[in-house]
């Protein structure tokens, strides 16, 4: 008997869960050779807000953990990585990468990884303070997780960038809304595939796959999204969101052209850009 091939329509991840596109739309992602793959959701407005949804229900259960236990999680990440290392392979030369540029983009983003997965239970400790006041009082300076972060990613590097970019914001307790828009989504989708099953609760992470014109927008006037990370777009988009932003008091970075593979790309600044600082007084002796 003749088989058939059961062939692979990518879903969104949203909540925890994988989901086709409420709006039916798929688009058709290429091998480097031009031949057809696999044919990945595209996401709506109504996708993205049901992202922002989920992501904002599970951001206290999520900062309220120990930094430890963050740390624990994010380490599991890359151990399910290591452990599927030849699907994320396959999906990197599907984008074009030789083998061995392929190995060294899954190295590096492992590395990377379990690098500030390090910094879960240390960054409080850096950039928080005992501040030096007069008076019979102590005043204490800490960070404290933004909240809902929205990442709209449209850079051509598809795991060591989005690795990079993703951990400095979970790390400290926040949750995450991502626009991948880049050109080579399927090691996104891969990684997706490791985030359900490695601890993460649902709603920390949402990874939706589409175009940065049509959800970055929505991204950035999002009234429940407290801050944007724009990372890959064109000068005028990302000055678009900015401004977009700026209308609803929304913290923003933006990183056109980085460059992943020097080790300037990962840094506890990182971290800090993605934090509030809360500072409180109590008396001494009581």
């Amino acid at each position: 008997m003749t088989r058939v091939d059961v062939r692979k329509t990518a879903k969104l991840y949203i909540n925890g869960a994988f989901v086709r596109s409420e709006s039916g739309r798929v688009y058709a992602v290429e091998h480097a050779d031009g031949s057809t793959v696999v044919r990945v959701s595209q996401g709506s407005r109504k996708d993205l807000r049901d992202a922002v949804r989920g992501s904002r229900a599970a951001q206290t259960g999520w900062a309220e953990r120990s930094g430890y236990n963050r740390g624990q999680i994010m380490y599991r990440i890359a151990e399910i990585m290591e452990d599927r290392r030849d699907n994320f392979i396959d999906r990197l030369l599907t984008g074009g990468f030789t083998a061995e540029a392929a190995n060294a983009e899954l190295d590096a983003s492992i590395d990377r990884l379990v690098w500030y997965a390090g910094w879960a239970d240390k960054f409080t400790q850096v950039f928080g303070n005992m501040n030096p006041v007069a008076g019979p009082f102590f005043n204490i300076s800490a960070p404290e997780p933004t909240g809902v972060v929205g990442l709209l990613f449209a850079h051509e590097s598809p795991l060591l960038g989005l690795i990079s970019r993703l951990s400095p914001i979970i790390v400290s307790g926040n949750t995450v809304v991502v626009v991948v828009a880049g050109p080579r989504p399927l090691a996104a989708v891969a990684l997706t595939e490791v985030l359900a099953t490695s601890d993460v609760p649902p709603g920390v992470v949402n990874i939706i796959t589409g175009f940065a014109e049509e959800l970055g927008p929505v991204l950035a006037k999002h009234m429940d999204v407290n801050a944007i990370d724009i990372v890959g777009t064109s000068d005028e988009l990302a000055t678009s969101l900015v401004r977009d932003a700026a209308e609803n008091v929304k913290r923003v970075t933006v990183a056109t052209q980085p460059g992943f593979a020097d080790e300037s790309a990962q840094s506890p600044y990182l971290i800090a850009k993605f934090v509030e600082t809360k500072t409180v007084w109590h008396p001494k002796g009581v």
